[in-house]
């Protein structure tokens, strides 16, 4: 039987076992940092076991320097823990020495990685056999390293370190058990430092065992701490015992209860009371310190309500703001009550508090939000509504659907969307609901009946949202009046201004009226004075007769079409648009102007691709644009007249659009009169009105096309004009 293992084995798992224990507490609690150091001082034991076991049983030199030089790693684990559970539970010592300890530790082991075999021997020389509990142990011998004092000296500052927490927890009465602990953990840190100084400096060699002593250490600290448990644990079932109903009722309830003495000014609080508050269990809490968590703009009032309430005895019923150590607002409601003695003074106040804040700010967001919406409602600018849907009846409006309908608050609601509507309507607004079903919107104009009987244009635009089980339709309703108004208004003008375009260019037309009615006229005058001397013969020809009578009729005609075109273009009606065949339209545009051009001296040509499509427009318009650009044509050739004075017009299929370009060979126009050429009022002529360019494009917007003007390459002003 070997003793050696199994006694080893038996402080390992005694260590182990202990170590395990208080690991489950550390882990059940994390602030129990008593609890893990001592874990670990356990566990570095176990460590510190295992390397004796291999180093007492090693056979080489090599070997025992290895074991001995890893060994270094749990007792600096040892020696760290215990310096901070000498911090942690014993709350004492100094904290520059205990950093002076860890420190000269950690550089003992950083140096015992460095030098070879380890920092307690520069060589070994041999290996020593001893007789340990009737079994051959071994034992190193060689040349000491004296670096080694470096962690001995931490050794030897651990026992100071030890003495100084000592004397500190005589200071504060904890006399018996605290003294009882340090002086124990002395005791074997001593004797294990004296077996190093022994068997490493070659004094005396002796089989290293420090586990068996820092497993004493590792007892009496498990003993103490079992203890405190204990009576931890009594302390805690007493006062269980006597909070019981108190916290079971405060818990239910949800709110902290809290008593302050007059006299000490000290403010006892339930655990959840200091919760709600933000102070830890721990902390004392005077009544300024509890001012302290008050909201500046909620300070002055509640310190002068709980004084009154102090003094007079009056309840205090208040909700107030706090400001948490993290900054965060909290809304507290407290119940409180003055106490008084027999012999009429107050001693304390004890209350409940409880916290409200997300109460409160659902509370405040919910006013807010009713707040704006009211706002929003009563700002907007035509009439809101809100109908249930499908039945569309009215439950919510603003003051600006009662001011403009007429209707009392009784009146609207419930009121049906199809009242608004006069009966030949009421047809349409339904297919508009069933839209709203399908597409989950609307925007319509429509004429709703007011109260007085008026009959008013509205657009009116909604959408379909479902709050909890309900549906609902809303929208907003705007007044259009003046916009219908404006627009009849814009038409009118429009029309007057193509009036007033139209007498213009008939002005500048008069002398190729006169020329056209005068050759009509005078082929007549001739016709009938053949016809009258013919007349005059006894035996006139009946067949030459017919002829001229022919002939008169026809010039009637065609004079008559003259004037009916000239009629046409004078009179002020509406625009209406048809089919057109643009060849036909050209040709009858070239046949009003071919005389002015003609006395002017100027060539024209008509260039019509045959496969232009037919157009949608009014005819009368569109032949006094190309008119106005014709005579504009003409009227450049007569102030930059070329040698041979011409002008063109083209008509292009432009994909879905036609092109007609007007152009001629003159001197152009000046770059920067392009800018300007459109606008009202502009012209290039000495007497020029400068409207004709500016009603023109006017009235091919209105066709939706487009008038503009670039320079020909070989000079003169091209108009193309795109017609749909």
């Amino acid at each position: 039987m070997n003793w050696v293992i199994i006694i080893w084995a038996m402080v390992a798992s005694s260590c182990l076992t202990l170590a395990m224990m208080h690991l489950l507490v550390w882990c059940n609690k994390r602030t129990a940092w008593a609890s893990l150091l001592f874990s670990l001082s356990a566990l570095a034991t176990v460590g510190l076991a295992v390397c004796e076991v291999l180093a007492l049983r090693a056979e080489t030199v090599n070997e025992f320097g290895t074991v001995l030089r890893w060994g270094h790693v749990p007792f600096w684990v040892l020696l760290l823990s215990l310096v901070g559970f000498v911090r942690l539970y014993m709350r004492a010592g100094r904290l520059w020495l205990a950093w002076t300890i860890c420190g000269l530790r950690t550089l003992s082991l950083i140096l015992n990685f460095v030098f070879t075999p380890n920092i307690n021997f520069r060589e070994i020389t041999g290996l020593r056999q001893f007789q340990l509990f009737g079994e051959t142990v071994s034992v190193a011998v060689g040349i000491p390293n004296p670096w080694m004092l470096i962690g001995q000296s931490s050794l030897v500052l651990f026992l100071f370190f030890l003495v100084d927490a000592t004397w500190t927890m005589w200071r504060r009465g904890e006399r018996l058990s605290m003294l009882l602990l340090s002086s124990t953990m002395a005791f074997f840190i001593t004797v294990s430092l004296g077996q190093f100084v022994f068997g490493f400096w070659g004094i005396n060699p002796i089989p290293l065992t420090p586990s068996m002593f820092f497993l004493g250490v590792v007892s009496v600290m498990a003993w103490e701490m079992s203890r405190a448990i204990i009576q931890t644990a009594q302390l805690s079932d007493d006062l269980c015992k006597k909070e019981e109903w108190l916290d079971l009722a405060a818990d239910s309830a949800g709110v902290g209860l809290w008593l302050w003495d007059f006299k000490t000014n000290v403010i006892w609080a339930t655990e959840r009371a200091r919760l709600i508050y933000g102070f830890s269990p721990d902390e004392q809490i005077s009544f300024d310190t509890f001012l302290s968590r008050l909201h500046p703009n909620d300070f002055e009032w509640v310190a002068q309500a709980s004084q009154k309430c102090r003094q007079e005895g009056a309840d205090f019923r208040y909700d107030y703001r706090i400001v948490l150590p993290d900054d965060s607002i909290r809304w507290v409601k407290v119940l409180a009550k003055t106490l008084f003695v027999p012999n009429g003074t107050s001693n304390r106040m004890t209350g409940v508090s409880i916290d409200i804040t997300e109460h409160k700010l659902a509370e405040l967001a919910l006013q807010m939000e009713r707040s704006f919406s009211e706002t929003l409602l009563e700002s907007l600018p035509g009439l809101f509504y809100l109908y249930t849907f499908p039945e569309m009846r009215l439950v919510r409006w603003n003051r600006n659907h009662e001011t403009a309908t007429g209707y009392g608050p009784g009146e609207l609601r419930n009121r049906h969307a199809l009242d608004w509507y006069a009966p030949a309507d009421q047809e349409a607004v339904t297919e508009g609901i069933k839209k709203v079903i399908e597409l989950g919107s609307f925007m319509i104009e429509s004429n709703l009946i007011m109260k007085d009987g008026r009959s008013m244009p509205y657009l009116l635009t909604g959408a379909r949202f479902q709050y909890l089980d309900q549906l609902y339709c809303m929208g907003i309703g705007m007044d259009i009046t003046e916009r219908k108004q404006m627009e009849l208004e814009l038409q009118q003008k429009r029309n007057e201004l193509a009036h007033i375009n139209r007498v213009s260019t008939m002005g500048q037309l008069a002398s190729t009226l006169a020329h056209e009615l005068s050759q009509p006229l005078g082929a007549i005058l001739r016709n009938a004075e053949a016809m009258g001397l013919m007349l005059e013969d006894p035996s006139p020809d009946l067949a030459e007769l017919r002829d001229i009578t022919e002939d008169i009729c026809k010039d009637d005609q065609r004079a008559g079409q003259v004037i009916d075109r000239m009629r046409a273009m004078m009179k002020k009606r509406e625009s209406k648009q048809y089919h057109l065949d643009l060849t036909l339209l050209l040709g009858e545009v070239i046949t009003l102007v071919q005389s002015d051009a003609d006395r002017r001296h100027v060539g024209l040509v008509l260039d019509i691709n045959p496969a232009l499509p037919s157009i949608h427009g009014d005819p009368v318009q569109l032949q006094q644009v190309f008119i106005n650009l014709l005579l504009n044509a003409f009227d450049a050739l007569e102030e930059n007249q070329p040698e041979l004075p011409l002008v063109k017009v083209s008509a292009r299929p432009v994909g879905k659009t036609v092109k007609v370009a007007v152009s001629d060979n003159g001197g152009g126009i000046a770059e920067d009169d392009t800018l300007h050429l459109f606008e009202p009022f502009f012209s290039t002529k000495p007497h020029g009105l400068g409207m004709g360019l500016a009603i023109s494009r006017g009235i091919i917007e209105t066709h939706e096309g487009r008038l503009w003007v670039e320079t020909n390459v070989t000079g003169g002003q091209p108009s193309p004009s795109p017609c749909r």
